[in-house]
């Protein structure tokens, strides 16, 4: 399936009214994921993964004992759960499966129990198999900067809280998508997750790129207070709702800033706390963002970041979690933003992730 997704343009043309911001525009790529069936041959966000059949799957070797949420599904359950919703809501915009997939779903949810049953060791206690989180190639998402001869990039996660931040702990993997010939076709799942928004949705992208400006959080203290100055709005003739001459720096920041949901490169959605910088351990160069893992798409304070294709969506609201602007049902920190950092020197050196 080929769609599309457009994001309008933004209501005041940032650089007319502060130019000054000019030099800090970033290109990014609003993936814009929505529950699919991707295949090993799709960029995807928790879909199957294109891996070598010779090469062993990423396992978490963290012990998982320090936290216990009392959640107690496998991947295969939390997914069968929310097609059960979907169906009996007649959510359209919910997952579906074909009849091959509802049925090794059953199958692997009825193992689980099986396991629970038998009274199986605390899975903690051995390595996790890690879940897919997002595969990227490069054709989609040309704004990757791969090490040498690669053109796919693979996303996964340990399905657990991790410390110090209480949150997934990531894998990033670089490959060139013609070296694999064998593709592993059963890849190991976990026992279970630490809770169900560590379990992806499978979901198609729909890439579209737009140019970025730093959040306010980002901006010099200099910058702030001149984003800040209503004068400034209106000397350069903003059409800007009136209610915002008190704090037009939140106009800048819900609308005009960086862009919300999943997104590869551009600016990062700092949130609560204020900017977390992040240098490389190799070379010292600060860190940029190499991939945004949001919980949402969108929310009431940035509707205008809504693409015109989800408007009718986000106006009927839908019931028992199933909201469009969930579609990818990850949940990720307080903030709900995780951010996949690279160097800007060499893509090759460890990247680092962080929650916010």
């Amino acid at each position: 399936m080929v769609f599309v997704r457009t994001t309008p343009p933004r209501p005041v043309e940032v650089t007319a009214v502060f130019p000054e911001l000019a030099p800090l525009a970033r290109p990014a790529i609003r993936l814009h994921p929505r529950p699919g069936s991707p295949s090993v041959g799709d960029s995807s966000v928790g879909g199957p993964l294109l891996w070598p059949a010779d090469e062993p799957w990423p396992h978490c070797e963290d012990a998982h004992l320090h936290g216990d949420s009392g959640f107690r599904q496998s991947p295969a359950e939390v997914r069968l759960d929310r097609h059960s919703r979907a169906r009996r809501y007649e959510d359209p915009y919910g997952p579906s499966f074909t009849p091959e997939e509802q049925a090794a779903l059953e199958q692997k949810a009825a193992r689980y129990a099986e396991l629970l049953d038998a009274g199986p060791p605390w899975p903690a206690e051995r390595p996790v198999p890690l879940l897919p989180v997002a595969q990227l190639y490069v054709r989609d998402v040309p704004l990757l900067r791969p090490p040498g001869g690669a053109d796919l990039l693979q996303v996964l996660w340990c399905p657990y809280d991790h410390e110090p931040d209480w949150k997934p702990a990531t894998a990033v993997f670089w490959r060139s998508a013609a070296s694999v010939v064998d593709v592993l076709a059963t890849p190991p799942e976990p026992y279970e997750a630490n809770c169900s928004g560590y379990v992806p949705e499978p979901c198609l992208l729909a890439p579209e790129a737009i140019t970025e400006y730093p959040n306010s959080l980002d901006l010099s203290a200099e910058l702030r207070k001149v984003v800040g100055d209503w004068s400034r709005w209106q000397a350069a003739g903003a059409d800007v709702d009136g209610s915002y001459a008190e704090y037009p720096a939140e106009f800048y920041h819900c609308n005009l800033a960086n862009a919300p949901g999943w997104k590869v490169g551009g600016w990062p959605p700092w949130g609560r706390t204020d900017p977390y910088r992040r240098y490389c351990t190799v070379c010292d160069a600060q860190m940029v963002p190499l991939l945004t893992i949001a919980s949402f798409e969108w929310d009431s304070n940035r509707y205008g970041w809504v693409p015109y294709e989800d408007r009718a969506a986000y106006a009927d609201g839908h019931p028992a979690g199933l909201s469009p602007a969930q579609p990818t049902r990850v949940e990720v920190g307080s903030t709900d933003n995780m951010q996949l950092y690279v160097c800007p020197t060499s893509p090759e050196h460890p990247h680092t992730d962080l929650i916010q």
